[in-house]
Parts: C-alpha cells; sequence; structure tokens
C-alpha cells in the first residue's frame, strides 16, 4: 500500500521489551512521543530486567515479528524505522526482508549487542548477520566503542580509533554512521568529555559536551537512535536529527528522575513539561 509522508512522523520501532521503562521498546516510545513524532512497534524479544540487569529474555517468533510490522506498514506506514535488539540470526535476517519491503523508508540501526549490566542480546553468531544485512541497509548506524570494534575487528579506545572505525563501517556499506563515544577517554585521559562522530562519505561532524557524572544511563543508546529517527521521520536533515538528539539524551540524562538501584533511567518526557 503506498503511504503518503505524515509531517507528524511515523516511526516503526523493531526492538526488545523493557518492563523497566527505561531502555528497549518502551524507551523508544517515549522518545518519540515527546519529540513529536507517532510511534509505532514491532517487538522482537521480551526481557525480564530493571536498572540491575537482565535476568531472561523470550525470543518473540519470528512470523510474529515479521506479522507486527508488516500489519503497521500495510495500514499506518512508516517515514523512518528503527531497529534495537535483534537477538539472533532468523531476527536479523527477518528485518532485513522487512526493510527491503519499505523501499525509501530510512532506517536507524542500532547494533544493539550488551545491555547496561552485561547481558548478551545479541548472539555471537550474529554479529556477521549485522555486518552483512543490517549495515548495508543503515540511513544511519549507532554504535559504541564495543560494538563498532566487534563490527570492524579494530581496537576502539580512542576519538581518532572512533574515526577508523566509522569509515570501515561506511566501506561496509552504511550510508551515515553516528560513533558514540561514551566509553571512551578524553585525550587527557581524565574522560572528562564525551565525543560522538558523525561520519557520512562527505565528510565529519563532531558532537561534543562535558561527560556527565551520573549512574543514571540506561536506555541511553535506545533513546539516541529513537531520537535520531524521529528527526528523520519529521523531514530533518541528518545532521540536524542528530543535533536534536544528541541534545534531547543530554538534557534526559541531566534530569533522570533518580530511580533504581543500578544503571537508572533518564527523563524522557522532558520536553512533555517543559
Amino acid at each position: 500500500m503506498t503511504q503518503i509522508p505524515s509531517p507528524l512522523g511515523r516511526v516503526l520501532i523493531l526492538a526488545g521489551s523493557d518492563p523497566s521503562g527505561g531502555a528497549g521498546i518502551q524507551a523508544d516510545i517515549k522518545t518519540v512521543t515527546a519529540l513529536g513524532g507517532y510511534a509505532a512497534t514491532a517487538i522482537t524479544a521480551v526481557t525480564v530486567q530493571n536498572t540491575l540487569g537482565v535476568t531472561d529474555v523470550l525470543p518473540i517468533p519470528l512470523a510474529i515479528i515479521e506479522a507486527q510490522a508488516r500489519a503497521v506498514l500495510d495500514d499506518i506506514g512508516a517515514d523512518a524505522i528503527k531497529t534495537g535488539m535483534l537477538g539472533d540470526v532468523g531476527v536479523v535476517e527477518t528485518v532485513a526482508r522487512l526493510l527491503d519491503s519499505a523501499p525509501g523508508v530510512p532506517a536507524v540501526i542500532d547494533p544493539v549487542m550488551v545491555a547496561k549490566g552485561g547481558a548478551s542480546l545479541l548472539a555471537e553468531q550474529a554479529i556477521g548477520a549485522v555486518k552483512m544485512l543490517m549495515i548495508p541497509r543503515a540511513a544511519l548506524l549507532t554504535p559504541n566503542a564495543p560494538e563498532a570494534a566487534a563490527l570492524t575487528g579494530l581496537v576502539v579506545e580512542t576519538t581518532d580509533d572512533l574515526r577508523r572505525a566509522g569509515e570501515a563501517l561506511l566501506d561496509l556499506g552504511a550510508h551515515a554512521v553516528l560513533m558514540k563515544g561514551g566509553h571512551i577517554l578524553s585525550a587527557d585521559g581524565a574522560g572528562k568529555r564525551v565525543v560522538d562522530l558523525l561520519i557520512t562519505r562527505l565528510g565529519e561532524t563532531a558532537f561534543e559536551g562535558e561527560r556527565i557524572d551520573t549512574r543514571h544511563t540506561h536506555g541511553t543508546g535506545c533513546t539516541l537512535a529513537s531520537a535520531c529517527a524521529t528527526g528523520l521521520a519529521q523531514g530533518l536533515s541528518l545532521t540536524e536529527s542528530v543535533a536534536r538528539a544528541w541534545n534531547y539524551v543530554h538534557e534526559a540524562m541531566l534530569r533522570a528522575p533518580g530511580f533504581g538501584a543500578g544503571h537508572g533511567p533518564l527523563d524522557h518526557a522532558w520536553p512533555v513539561r517543559r
């Protein structure tokens, strides 16, 4: 069914569910809504987790994942697609087919591999499938340093390493890469600043700010990727989308409500209250 682009910005999210509301589908929905978009979802897995970590995962059958997404695409439509936790090779292959069925819809691929508490969210044998099937379909790829290292085989410990890994990911087929520097120590070794690099074939844009000293970082990657997808869905340029997303996550971290005993959630709704 042909869909007319919506100024609201429809984002179809394929990701896992986080019952604590800080990451995954729940964080994605909050983010898209807070930024004025319309969120629809296809859940890839149900997790048991809170701020202390992930204790169990129930994968969703492939046919149900595909049926969820097609129900959205065939009726409501999408102006952007965002992927998060995929889990295994079968899900990666299913999502790749879904992306191909929506030509012209930009995909923001967050290559989720490990939860904030350390639990694995992507089977090791699926890393190759992500490289082959997800990266070439990414209008924007949003890896952190460990994910970039796993995808490229490069050491990623400095900002220069981020740049090299980002260029390698472009060579693998990504249209653009947002290299997240939260795991990277700044040049003075004190880790006082964070630098993220948006790398395209036309150049590089740096997003830099003071590192926030907080334990409330649960779902930052999910939130950033969904915020980027919302901007693209609303017709913003890639750079504008990333800049707004970067500022949104920064403020959401500063305003974190302080919930939980571990890696606490962000305040996704701050633009609404403002």
